[in-house]
């Protein structure tokens, strides 16, 4: 069986800046390929999708770049600006760079946006159609109070795959899962998304989360969208606030089992690696 990570991060703090990482943060340094692969060969991972981290054009051909280099990046979210008009172009200029050929998917960080029906907007819904016309994903990285905007979009675009990111990042640590389950439920009744199982010991309490904390969340998922649209991702290295590289995987492993779908082929298959 093929273990694909579909969702971790790299970055070097001398070339830019992180400055959502707070000061003093265990994870304010860099995290190398090197650092990945050590991590992934030892926790049996084949292959990985390397995921956008902040909103700047210059990243996404930096990782296409990694791509291109390394074996262990099977494929690469990245981000450019969706509201531009001239985002077909952009998406065609970044498939003609090195590693083009890595590009699998979009994201923009639509948790920082302050309005809550941002992807509805008419130039968001302009760039989401150029993402889809490009063959590519759509990576969502929301909160949960924005998933009915999701699931609107998901329907105004049909030819559009979307991803949804760390389940719509649920509230485990307070428990108050009722909203967030029912527009999961809503997300996921339409066909054209899927969800990745990741960063949700970040969400609990990293300081002692333990997986019956986990388990209402990711019943919850695999329930609503089943082993062939769900994907194991690792949150690496944003992963280590709470928990090692192996134990997010064994946890994974714990609550869901051993699914080839689930831990591989669903990413396999959605982002064409």
């Amino acid at each position: 069986m093929t273990v694909v990570d579909a969702h971790h991060h790299l970055w070097d703090l001398s070339v830019r800046d992180q400055d959502w990482i707070a000061e003093g943060s265990p994870i304010r340094r860099d995290f190398t390929v090197d650092d990945l692969a050590a991590e992934a060969r030892s926790a049996g991972v084949d292959r990985t999708v390397l995921v956008q981290t902040v909103t700047v054009a210059e990243e996404t051909p930096e990782f296409l770049a990694l791509a291109a280099e390394h074996d262990l990046i099977a494929g690469v979210v990245g981000w450019t600006d969706l509201t531009s008009p001239a985002v077909a172009d952009a998406l065609a200029g970044l498939r003609e760079l090195p590693g083009g050929r890595f590009l699998k998917g979009v994201r923009h960080q639509v948790q920082g946006e302050p309005d809550p029906e941002w992807l509805l907007r008419t130039d968001v819904q302009r760039g989401l159609a150029a993402v889809a016309e490009a063959g590519l994903v759509y990576d969502l990285v929301v909160l949960p109070h924005q998933l009915p905007a999701c699931a609107k979009a998901a329907v105004l675009l049909p030819q559009l795959t979307f991803v949804l990111d760390h389940l719509g990042k649920p509230p485990i640590a307070s428990g108050d899962l009722d909203a967030w389950a029912a527009d999961l439920r809503a997300l996921a009744a339409l066909p054209n998304t899927v969800a990745k199982l990741s960063g949700l010991v970040t969400e609990a309490d990293p300081g002692s989360w333990t997986a019956d904390d986990l388990r209402p969340c990711t019943e919850t998922a695999l329930d609503a969208f089943g082993p062939d649209r769900l994907m194991w991702g690792s949150d690496w290295p944003v992963c280590r606030l709470a928990a090692t590289y192996g134990q997010v995987l064994d946890v994974t492993r714990r609550l869901v089992g051993t699914d080839p779908r689930i831990l591989g082929a669903t990413a396999t298959r959605v982002y064409d690696l």
